[in-house]
């Protein structure tokens, strides 16, 4: 599936409920949602978002509460927070994903939770996995994921940076959660990041690597990424492209990799994330504001460009 189109599709809406003619009585409620993990510092990360973009959703026009989910693993689960916002009485519900790109999660997974896709491979998951499935009463407009924002723009520069010594003899290896379902965009997303951070850092080149369920959460592709670089490059510098820090995998994952692979001080690696960081903040609310904007104007999907 094209890239554009795929990430076009997510702009996912379920129908507006038909009693609300209105709509200046809007009562919005803001549904963020990450991926859970059964790392508490993980799960605080996201909290810590939440805790920061509250107030200010909080003041958009309509808004009537704003709450966190965890697509799985842990509570709060999307369908508890939707059944709440129900109780509360919102007739919309903002979705705001806090993942990386387009993959099953986005695309299959969470518009099946909710009731908006009927996916039998999600389904299934779901079913063994134990997350619960619901259909609220609001309307549900889910958003643009994060790679349409300008975030990893000036994310990734920033903290490689931060470990670059002469740009001109080393390389960078972005390591990420991957996916195989949607390999083709995940490489296609890759391939532009690479290209940002060369010319935004003066590195002389980057190649990425995956470390999720797509290698069976395996070391070696890291590894052999970094060896690569290490053949060609002075230094290599590990950068996880993760939302947040879970000890599974920036320390027992790449962190390990580092080690086993490590000449020296050959290889630069610091088990952060893409949080904490401002812009994502930021990046909620203007994306909250803009759909909202389309709820008041009756249009129930959101479009945006391709990026970062």
């Amino acid at each position: 599936m094209a890239v554009a189109a795929t990430l076009a599709a997510l702009a996912w809406s379920t129908p507006a409920p038909a009693t609300e003619q209105n709509p200046s009585a809007r009562r919005i409620g803001v549904l963020l949602v990450s991926h859970g993990s059964r790392a508490p510092a993980w799960r605080e990360m996201l909290l810590d978002v939440h805790r920061d973009v509250a107030p200010r959703l909080a003041e958009l026009p309509g808004m009537h509460d704003v709450k966190s989910a965890f697509m799985e693993y842990t509570e709060p689960s999307i369908a508890t927070q939707l059944k709440e916002l129900d109780r509360l009485g919102c007739d919309h519900v903002v979705l705001v994903p806090l993942l990386l790109t387009v993959s099953s999660h986005s695309f299959d997974d969470i518009p099946t939770i909710i009731g908006a896709k009927q996916d039998a491979h999600s389904l299934a998951a779901m079913e063994s996995e134990g997350i619960e499935q619901y259909t609220p009463r609001a309307a549900v407009t889910i958003t643009p994921l994060l790679d349409f924002s300008d975030l990893l723009a000036a994310n990734l520069p920033r903290r490689i940076k931060a470990l670059s010594r002469d740009p001109k003899s080393e390389g960078v290896v972005l390591v990420a959660y991957g996916d195989e379902t949607y390999a083709e965009e995940w490489e296609t997303f890759f391939a532009k990041l690479e290209a940002m951070v060369c010319r935004r850092t003066g590195v002389a080149a980057a190649t990425h690597a995956w470390c999720g369920h797509v290698v069976k959460y395996s070391r070696e592709p890291t590894k052999e990424a970094i060896r690569r670089t290490l053949a060609e490059y002075e230094r290599a510098i590990v950068i996880p492209v993760l939302v947040a820090r879970d000890e599974a995998f920036q320390d027992d994952l790449i962190g390990k990799a580092v080690e086993e692979v490590a000449q020296g001080q050959r290889v630069a690696y610091r088990p952060d994330a893409i949080l904490p960081d401002a812009k994502l903040s930021e990046w909620i609310v203007q994306i909250t504001r803009e759909t909202c904007a389309t709820i008041y104007e009756g249009n129930q999907t959101t479009t945006a460009e391709v990026g970062p």
